[in-house]
């Protein structure tokens, strides 16, 4: 399985907007697509109040490869955020299960 970790820093200002975003439109899509075995939301925190994140593991790279494409390295967003985002990151690793 592949964990992907996605993370986002909001431009100022842009936090309550994108909040929303995050909890009505992004959370449902990622809980409702194909080859998804967890998603775990992170929403800010004092010390990161521009940050969000998802933890995300999926069942394989086909998977992961089926929903976003063949540049999966890539950290794609909606364009309904894109002018909300300032920075963004993904890493990927093989899911370590204990």
């Amino acid at each position: 399985m592949i964990m992907r970790i996605f993370q986002v820093v909001i431009r100022p200002g842009k936090e309550a907007e994108f909040s929303r975003f995050f909890h009505e439109t992004a959370i449902p899509l990622m809980k409702g697509t194909d080859g998804i075995v967890s998603v775990l939301p992170g929403a800010p925190r004092a010390e990161t109040p521009r940050e969000f994140s998802f933890v995300m593991v999926w069942k394989d790279l086909a998977s992961l490869k089926a929903f976003v494409g063949e540049d999966y390295t890539s950290p794609h967003i909606d364009p309904a955020e894109a002018e909300l985002v300032e920075s963004r990151t993904i890493k990927h690793y093989e899911l370590v299960e204990t």
